[in-house]
């Protein structure tokens, strides 16, 4: 059965993920903006999503660009889980995944340590 939550507490628990971070791996962020949607696109199965340049692909040429984009979709993780606890550790999941899309390490990877 899915959770129910409010978007409130919902971004609350996505900011807990965000604190739970290395300070040193924020500060090494650049230009990228983390938010909350209920959905994904139509037709996507998606709990997160990273749009942009990851730092791994940025020349010199990597200039006035609007911020790349996490997105944590809300429903999608709601629906997976049974308890408020599932939903930290989902949302934490997700937060890490994303950020390391931005970091340029792809999905492959993060399965191989554990993160997928």
């Amino acid at each position: 059965m899915a959770m129910e939550m409010n978007r409130e507490r919902f971004e609350e628990l996505v900011g807990d993920a965000l604190d739970e971070v290395p300070e040193e791996l924020l500060r090494l962020m650049s230009n990228v903006v983390i938010l909350v949607e209920d959905a994904p696109p139509p037709g996507e199965d998606l709990l997160g999503l990273y749009e942009g340049h990851a730092l791994t692909d940025r020349g010199w040429g990597y200039s006035g660009v609007l911020p790349d984009r996490i997105l944590i979709y809300r429903n999608p993780i709601l629906r997976i889980c049974d308890s408020e606890d599932d939903v930290v550790e989902e949302v934490a999941v997700t937060v890490v995944h994303e950020i390391a899309h931005h970091f340029g390490i792809d999905d492959d990877r993060l399965h191989e340590l554990g993160w997928g």
